[in-house]
């Protein structure tokens, strides 16, 4: 799959790379009980991901994945924010991983409407 990504504009390869690394930091706060949520919610799209690959191939229903896992982890984040300590390391990876979630979800849930829709094709 990694080679698809590859292969499309840069802009897809940074932003791919850039969740990976927001949300992989979770292993540095792996006390957090959000980080852990964080993490699980990783773990989930990333099998989800490999098997819709193996099934569908390189289509707009991988973003079905981070429907599924990452829409309650934003959830959960969001009515957590007030405690959100932003004078800390910590609460400002917190407010990048909600920002950069929703921002991938925003695309996924386009996406996978589209795909449903009968356009699956990613360019």
């Amino acid at each position: 799959m990694m080679g698809h990504i590859m292969a499309g504009p840069p802009w897809v390869t940074v932003w791919v790379m850039w969740m990976g690394l927001i949300n992989l930091l979770c292993l540095a706060f792996i006390r957090h009980v959000e980080a852990r949520w964080v993490l699980a919610s990783m773990a989930g799209a990333w099998i989800m991901i490999e098997y819709l690959f193996q099934t569908y191939g390189y289509t707009r229903i991988l973003g079905l994945a981070h429907v599924v896992f990452w829409t309650p982890v934003v959830i959960y984040l969001w009515r957590r924010r007030r405690g959100f300590d932003t004078s800390t390391v910590y609460g400002k990876w917190l407010w990048a991983v909600m920002a950069t979630d929703l921002t991938s979800l925003a695309i996924d849930y386009v996406d996978v409407v589209r795909f449903f829709m009968g356009d699956g094709a990613l360019s």
